[in-house]
């Protein structure tokens, strides 16, 4: 693997890494508390959308960094987006 190859792939595990980390604090604060009236349903509906179509994308290219960034991240996402549903 070239430099220039190895470099990209670490910037895209980095960027992975970030996005997908946003979304712990969060998840930690709503299933703590049990609250979600400050979070737009529509936001994290569309959201979650996205990212079911971006894993589906990563499967169907083979990428496998973005497939398991999007994985994780539908799982974080996809409860807050559960929590939301359930307690409103």
């Amino acid at each position: 693997m070239q430099w220039d190859s190895v470099a990209v792939m670490l910037l895209g595990l980095v960027a992975a890494c970030c996005t997908t980390l946003a979304f712990v604090p969060q998840v930690i604060k709503t299933w703590r508390s049990r609250s979600t009236g400050d979070l737009s349903l529509s936001m994290f509906s569309v959201m979650v959308t996205g990212i079911v179509l971006w894993l589906v994308y990563a499967l169907i290219r083979g990428d496998l960094p973005l497939a398991v960034a999007n994985g994780v991240t539908l799982v974080l996402a996809g409860t807050i987006l559960f929590l939301k549903l359930r307690h409103g």
